[in-house]
C-alpha cells in the first residue's frame, strides 16, 4: 500500500479504498487475513480507530468479515461483488465525463481502440528484448 494520504477525503476512507484495490488487483484474494489493525496504524503512523474505521466499511460491506480472536478476512465472492459494484460506479460518475471529453475532442472509435492497443502492446515489447 502506499504510505503517502492525500487531503481530499478521510484517512479510513482512503485506507478502504487501497484495500478495495487491492482486492480488485488479486493482491489480496478470498480467504486471505488483512493485516492487522495494530501493523497498519503502527506502519501508517495513523490512529488504530483510524483503521479500524476503514476496516469496518469493508465489513459493513460484505466484502470482509471478522473472525474473533482471528482477524479479518477477505470473504468469498469478494472480488465479483466489487467488480460489480465498481463497474456500475463507473459507468454512472466517470463515464460520462469520459465519454463527453471524447465528443468534445472528436475522437473517433477506431482512434481509441487504436491508441489502447498500442499502450497495451508496449511493455510487452520491452519485456521481449530483455
Amino acid at each position: 500500500m502506499d504510505r503517502e494520504w492525500n487531503d481530499n477525503q478521510p484517512i479510513y476512507r482512503q485506507l478502504r479504498d487501497r484495500v478495495v484495490a487491492m482486492i480488485l488487483d488479486g493482491v489480496l484474494n478470498e480467504g486471505d487475513p488483512l493485516p492487522s489493525v495494530r501493523n497498519v496504524a503502527a506502519e501508517y503512523r495513523v490512529n488504530p480507530l483510524t483503521v479500524l474505521k476503514g476496516y469496518q466499511q469493508l465489513v459493513d460491506e460484505q466484502l470482509v468479515e471478522s473472525r474473533r480472536g482471528r482477524g479479518m478476512f477477505i470473504n468469498t465472492g469478494a472480488r465479483q461483488l466489487l467488480l460489480q459494484s465498481e463497474r456500475q460506479k463507473f459507468l454512472a460518475e466517470q463515464w460520462p465525463r469520459v465519454r463527453e471529453s471524447i465528443q468534445r475532442l472528436g475522437l473517433t472509435p477506431e482512434e481509441l481502440l487504436k491508441n489502447g492497443a498500442a499502450r497495451t502492446s508496449a511493455p510487452e515489447v520491452k519485456r521481449e528484448e530483455k
